[in-house]
């Protein structure tokens, strides 16, 4: 692959049950390229939980996923309240999920250390009032 694919998706900010969806979709494209199972599992991981996480705090928002021949980018921009701490919403546990989210067997604070467990660079632009935009890269 000399040049790079890329997937958009927009995140439905207001169905939890559409949420997933473009990680779904992204497992079934890596997997028509040929890319290993591992890889897959690492990008579908760190997907879905940034999905959720648009889901839960921001209304929505979109990922882009660029497939070049050496990683997987992933790029997830929402126009949510902006994470106030990246500190501290790093930290395993720390959530801001209402107890309605909760309820749902979501908000367990465990999204973005996943995402940075699963991949091999994350870097979060959040400003409060503004949104957040994380870049996930998974090399291949």
């Amino acid at each position: 692959m000399s040049e790079s694919l890329t997937f958009h998706f927009d995140v439905d900010g207001e169905d939890f049950t559409s949420a997933g969806q473009a990680s779904v979709q992204v497992k079934k494209n890596l997997r028509r390229l040929g890319i290993s199972p591992e890889i897959i599992r690492q990008v579908s991981i760190a997907m879905y939980e940034g999905e959720i996480n648009m889901v839960i705090h921001a209304g929505g928002g979109t990922a882009d996923v660029i497939v070049s021949e050496d990683k997987i980018e992933i790029i997830l921009a929402d126009k949510g309240p902006g994470i106030a701490d990246v500190n501290l919403a790093m930290q395993e546990g720390y959530s801001t999920a209402t107890d309605q989210v909760r309820s749902l067997g979501f908000g367990a604070g465990m999204g973005l250390p996943n995402m940075k467990r699963y991949t091999d660079e994350m870097i979060i632009d959040s400003v409060v009032g503004e949104g957040t935009t994380i870049r996930m890269v998974v090399n291949l």
